[in-house]
């Protein structure tokens, strides 16, 4: 099974827009899981789509990144996987120190 990414996506699309997009090029699509706001529903203009094999993906890129869907050219590549290295988390702390008078043995 081979993920793709397909992006650009007109607002308005919904997923049976994208699966008749790759249908109509020749390339039968698993699933199609276009991204919405969690808190609105509204699409994202973004989505995955999932291919049998990673030779029918790739010949996917190849012919449809660029071309039009609903009046906007789409960017269509191979997804990579999410990271979970790297950046953000950890810390907090290091701020001002307040004093409350008094002792500091007080505590």
């Amino acid at each position: 099974m081979a993920r793709l990414f397909v992006g650009n996506l007109p607002f308005s699309a919904a997923e049976a827009d994208i699966q008749s997009f790759f249908a109509d090029a020749g390339f039968p699509v698993d699933s199609v899981d276009l991204m919405r706001d969690k808190f609105s529903g509204e699409a994202r203009g973004f989505a995955f789509v999932e291919i049998a094999d990673q030779g029918t993906a790739q010949r996917a890129v190849e012919a449809c990144n660029g071309k039009p869907l609903l009046g906007r050219n789409l960017v269509v590549n191979e997804a990579r996987p999410m990271s979970r290295e790297g950046g953000g988390g950890g810390g907090g702390g290091g701020g001002r120190q307040r004093d409350f008078g008094g002792s500091p043995n007080r505590w």
